[in-house]
């Protein structure tokens, strides 16, 4: 179990509430998506798609020659759904809900997936919470079966609460002897406010996960795991109407998937958050210095993200990037530097990270807001913007070469986007920015006010 704390890389998107939801049918529908074909016309994938009555979703890709299959459960809560008194309650339940059913124990679990070789976990980010796994295509039953078991029927007794309470504890104290976390849990509190959902932690605070009862975590469990608010990937080894009615059997317990779910609008998105400008700077006794400097960012769909993905990429995305060339290979100044931006559904952040040694701190910082100046002046080249474009598109098809990255795509997009893409249509995408696109989004993002988040000794 984990926590999604910050985003990647601007080639690694990663963390909501879904931006909307479907109007929702009476009875179960479903259509293909997506079907690619091979030079000879033979189908070597196919994504399809269906809505049970109940609200829930699922979406699959079968892809051929794949022995083995990935399956998630995505439910749309995460750590910005939660109040004050809920404070790392989305990830606190993500924890308790592997503690046992009241057909399987922990150990039960446990021994389900790994007597078939199996992989089986699950993360918590901002907008959503996942669960997954990975076996051979002949045990996607079994793993589909547990999920569901867990989802619909978990105890969460006083026990398991108070067990996993300390696990938890642990897992924060951990996280705060990371100097990464840190320094990205500061810019996000910077950024939105600690007062904002967005700005909190994902995990929690150590007070917070203190006072946090069971009955309040039940309650979160049943307001938010509802079908109309999850859905179901699966990818590699899969048939599509096989997986619809081992999710049917798997989700039944408890009338989980009874009576159909209300027709339902749009959620209202209400205010955008408001980035703040500012500076902090928090004492730590590390080795090294971290710092992210930023500012607001586009939000998860808004159409200029896929030219920010080649900008920030120029900037800080690879070894032959402006800031790798400048900061380590010129100057010697740190051994790790990136850029990388954070989609929400309503706002985002654009930034540069770096770790050096605190008597080279001011100078990489000096060089780092140089860089920024003269990228939203000047934005970049024919060369960035070709070797940018050959970065993202090569990295998205080369990290879907399995189906446990396929499987996360197609989750993710269903759950947080307005739909999902295929994969030829976002290279389409990729390779229709031009340099004059590039120029006004750096123009935009760059000459914004200015997120300073500082951690070391």
């Amino acid at each position: 179990m984990s926590t999604r704390l910050h985003q990647a890389t601007a080639g690694q998107r990663l963390a909501g509430r879904p931006s909307a939801f479907p109007v929702l049918a009476a009875r179960a529908s479903t259509r293909t998506l997506e079907t690619v074909r091979d030079a000879g016309g033979q189908v070597t994938s196919q994504v399809r798609r269906t809505q049970l009555p109940s609200g829930l979703r699922i979406i699959t890709e079968q892809m051929a020659g794949a022995r083995s299959a990935a399956v998630g459960v995505w439910v749309g809560v995460g750590s910005r759904d939660e109040r004050a008194t809920t404070h790392g309650a989305s990830h606190f339940l993500e924890h308790v809900l592997f503690k046992g059913t009241r057909e399987r124990s922990a150990l039960d679990i446990s021994i389900a997936l790994d007597a078939v070789g199996g992989e089986f976990n699950a993360f918590t980010a901002k907008e959503y919470t996942c669960f997954h796994a990975r076996v051979l295509g002949e045990d996607l039953p079994l793993a589909v079966d547990v999920l569901g078991d867990m989802i619909t029927d978990s105890r969460i007794t006083s026990h398991d609460v108070d067990a996993e309470r300390d696990v938890i504890l642990d897992e924060i104290a951990m996280h705060e002897d990371d100097p990464d976390d840190v320094v990205h849990n500061l810019f996000a509190e910077l950024a939105w406010g600690a007062e904002s959902p967005l700005g909190r932690s994902i995990a929690g605070t150590e007070q917070s996960i203190q006072d946090m009862p069971r009955e309040r975590i039940k309650r979160f469990w049943r307001r938010h795991y509802t079908p109309a608010n999850m859905v179901i990937s699966a990818a590699g080894a899969v048939d599509h109407d096989s997986v619809v009615r081992l999710v049917r059997k798997a989700f039944e317990r408890n009338d989980f998937l009874a009576g159909e779910a209300p027709p339902t609008e749009p959620r209202a998105g209400g205010p955008r958050p408001r980035v703040r400008a500012g500076e902090a700077r928090v004492s730590r006794p590390f080795e090294q210095v971290n710092m992210v400097l930023g500012s607001e960012g586009p939000a998860r769909d808004d159409p200029d993200r896929f030219a920010l993905g080649v900008v920030t990429t120029a900037l800080g995305g690879g070894t032959s990037s402006r800031l790798f060339q400048e900061i380590r290979e010129r100057r010697g100044l740190a051994y790790s530097v990136y850029s990388f931006t954070g989609h929400y559904a309503d706002s985002g952040l654009v930034g540069v990270g770096l770790g050096c040694l605190p008597g080279r701190a001011d100078e990489a910082l000096s060089v780092v807001r140089s860089e920024l100046v003269r990228l939203a002046a000047d934005g970049i080249d024919a060369d960035e913007l070709r070797r940018g474009k050959g970065q993202l598109t090569g990295g998205l098809v080369l990290g879907l070469e399995d189906a446990g990255a396929r499987m996360m795509r197609l989750g993710k997009g269903e759950l947080t986007h307005t739909s999902v893409l295929g994969i030829d249509e976002v290279i389409a995408r990729v390779d229709a920015v031009t340099l004059d696109d590039c120029a006004r989004v750096a123009a935009e993002v760059f000459v914004r006010p200015e997120l300073l988040a500082v951690v070391g000794p």
